[in-house]
């Protein structure tokens, strides 16, 4: 296996890093505060190619593959984690069942504005009594003098508040389980589509994360996605390359949090010496620099993986594995930053609190930890059978 990064794949790694240094972390305080979203990060990274990384040219996309994307989702995060989910989010659950599964008419409408960042997307699949388990889906779409009719709630969407274009779930057969479920494209503004609730949030603050409302919601038989009953394959071959988009996430968050630790320690003294220099210092920083790299190389091995080739079978155990390990990862690596800078990682007027926040949802959505050892095992399993 090849660890050097290509001559492109480091560009975009410098490109990204320096953005995040310069533009992002500086303000990822303001943002968490004021849980405003940052409009004017979102569209810079739209100039620079990031909303729309592995995506052909043709459709307005940056043609580059998935481990470049993983690299530029890492760096982003490493500056701002509710920047780092929004791209992921974007690039992931949105652009990607569109690019694998729409007509050409879908993808010739819809992916060059999400593609330059002019358009923000999201994915409604979780609902009130349907996270984990997509089969208790309960909103319906129902075809009615040639247009779909949708009705339900979608909750915890991560950009929700924000989207130009929503890929939905629904319901278009009952009683037949997963067999019964249907992915659509609805766009912002279409009568009876709303936003409901915007949540307040432990961490990731300045990330749109709202409910979705469908009242009588008509849309065009055109936006069907895929074909009917295909939406439970089209929401498990989205998810396994969202959570590679996840674990870099969670990999920046960890990286960030080790380096603002390392250099506190380095210039907090006690006992008439750094902190560095005491021993428990040093295990902590050694447990997070080797957990740290395991986690990017699951991470960037699982995103190779993902960019030869189509069958999801190939990479799905690895998505998995890279998501669950980078996610935990990153938590035992928050904790133990806060635990370095002492009393005042507990305080708001250092980083080390809001890495520690950020990182906990890494662990829940695109599928939680247990759901991830669920894929694991099944694929493991599998293999022996």
């Amino acid at each position: 296996m090849d660890f050097n990064l290509s001559e492109e794949q480091q560009m975009v790694k410098d490109m990204c890093r320096k953005f995040a240094e310069n533009e992002l972390a500086p303000k990822a305080e303001h943002y968490d505060r004021t849980h405003e979203f940052p409009w004017e990060h979102v569209k810079k990274l739209g100039e620079m190619g990031m909303m729309g990384v592995v995506y052909p040219e043709e459709y307005g996309g940056s043609g580059m593959d998935y481990l470049t994307y993983a690299i530029a989702v890492e760096e982003i995060s490493r500056g701002c984690a509710s920047t780092g989910v929004i791209v992921s989010a974007h690039n992931s659950l949105c652009l990607s069942p569109i690019y694998y599964f729409g007509t050409e008419q879908q993808k010739k409408k819809y992916l060059p504005k999400l593609c330059s960042g002019e358009w923000i997307g999201c994915f409604g699949i979780t609902e009130p009594n349907a996270g984990s388990d997509a089969a208790g889906t309960k909103t319906t779409a129902e075809f009615k003098n040639g247009k779909w009719v949708l009705n339900g709630t979608k909750n915890f969407i991560t950009n929700g508040g924000v989207a130009s274009v929503a890929v939905v779930m629904a319901v278009t057969e009952k009683g037949v389980g997963h067999k019964g479920l249907s992915m659509f494209i609805v766009e912002k503004g279409t009568p009876g589509f709303s936003v409901g609730k915007t949540e307040d949030k432990l961490g990731i603050c300045a990330s749109s994360t709202t409910e979705l409302v469908f009242e009588n919601c008509e849309i065009p038989e055109e936006n069907l996605l895929g074909k009917k009953g295909d939406g439970f394959k089209i929401a498990m071959h989205t998810l396994d390359g969202g959570r590679v988009g996840i674990a870099a996430q969670a990999l920046g968050i960890a990286q960030a949090a080790m380096d603002a630790a390392v250099k506190y320690s380095l210039e907090r003294v006690q006992f008439n010496q750094p902190i560095a220099r005491q021993q428990a210092i040093q295990w902590m920083i050694a447990d997070m620099a080797t957990e740290i790299q395991a986690a990017r190389l699951l991470t960037y091995q699982a995103a190779m993986l993902i960019g030869s080739g189509p069958d999801r079978r190939r990479y799905s155990k690895n998505a998995a594995m890279a998501k669950l390990f980078a996610s935990e990862a990153s938590h035992r690596a928050t904790h133990k930053a806060l635990q370095i800078f002492g009393g005042y990682g507990y305080i708001k007027d250092y980083p080390a609190e809001r890495f520690y926040r950020d990182s906990r949802i890494t662990e829940i959505y695109e599928g939680t930890s247990e759901i991830q050892r669920l894929v694991i095992a099944s694929n493991v399993l599998s293999e022996y059978q």
